[in-house]
Order: structure tokens, then C-alpha cells, then sequence
């Protein structure tokens, strides 16, 4: 088992949330995860990870999987210019890398703003530390486990 799905399942289970992660064959973009789930593409929770350039620190935008990130409101919510973060900055400060990066157990703590549209569910799901795990929650939960900012910053 990796290290880092491992972080994962301790995060959940500190957050006193089942540590259900189930396998999938491939679940490197949210039509991927949503195929081999048979959930709605909104039901995918992306973690969208971007640097912003006041700090050079990597910044979180959990959103549905159907929504695109809007770079002008994302920057206006973030307080800051934001460009693409590269794997070695995502691998160092989430400890994941691109196609698994999960809402929370991340190495570092990380700024986080939340997509209105995945509370629309009961259920979503979310990389769990690997391109190929997933695991499922109450949306409402995220900003609580997260440190997320309910905002507007999709298109």
C-alpha cells in the first residue's frame, strides 16, 4: 500500500469518517472516476491545484467534475494571481501527485476554497491518494475536514 493512500485512510479515520477507498482501474480525470464508479460527473470532487504567484505556494479548488475552474474569479477568491502548479510543487507540499491529489492528508496545510455545486449531492467522491483509489463522502463534511471556503471560482 502506498504511503500515500495510507495518509489518506489515517485522515479519514482521525476525522472519525469511514475509511471505505475503493479500487478502481483508472481514475486519473473525473470522467475516468465517474465511469468506473457509475456516478454523475459532478459527483467527482476534483482537487485542482494551482500556485499562487504572491507566495509561490500551492493552493487547493475542490470542485465538481463536470465545473472548469474560471482562472479570473479563482484568482479573485485565492487574493492572488494564479498560475499552474508543477508536479514537484504538488508532490511537495500535498505529497500526491497529479491525478491522485485528495482532499485532505496532505503534507503541509494548504489553502482550499470549495465548489457550491458538490454540495448538490448526497454523496461524492474523491481521489484517495492514487490515481487508482477513490472514496466516498457527504459533501458537507468537506469544509470542516478541509479548512475549505465555500466561493464561486467556476465557469
Amino acid at each position: 500500500m502506498s504511503k500515500s493512500l495510507k495518509r489518506v485512510q489515517q485522515a479519514l479515520k482521525a476525522a472519525g469518517l469511514p475509511v471505505d477507498i475503493l479500487e478502481v482501474g483508472q481514475a486519473r480525470t473525473a470522467q475516468e472516476a465517474a465511469d468506473s464508479i457509475g456516478c454523475q460527473l459532478d459527483q467527482i470532487a476534483k482537487s485542482m491545484i494551482f500556485r499562487a504567484e504572491s507566495t509561490g505556494e500551492a493552493v487547493l479548488f475542490l470542485t465538481a467534475g463536470g465545473n472548469q475552474v474560471n482562472p479570473a474569479k479563482a484568482a479573485k477568491v485565492a487574493g492572488s494571481a494564479l498560475c499552474k502548479a508543477d508536479a514537484a510543487l504538488i508532490r511537495a507540499q500535498t505529497g500526491f501527485a497529479i491525478g491522485g491529489v485528495a482532499p485532505l492528508g496532505h503534507l503541509t496545510p494548504i489553502r482550499a476554497w470549495l465548489d457550491p455545486r458538490l454540495l448538490d449531492f448526497d454523496q461524492v467522491w474523491a481521489a484517495a491518494g492514487t490515481p487508482r483509489h477513490v472514496f466516498a463522502l457527504d459533501p458537507h463534511v468537506l469544509p470542516t475536514l478541509t479548512g475549505a471556503t465555500l466561493a464561486d471560482f467556476t465557469t
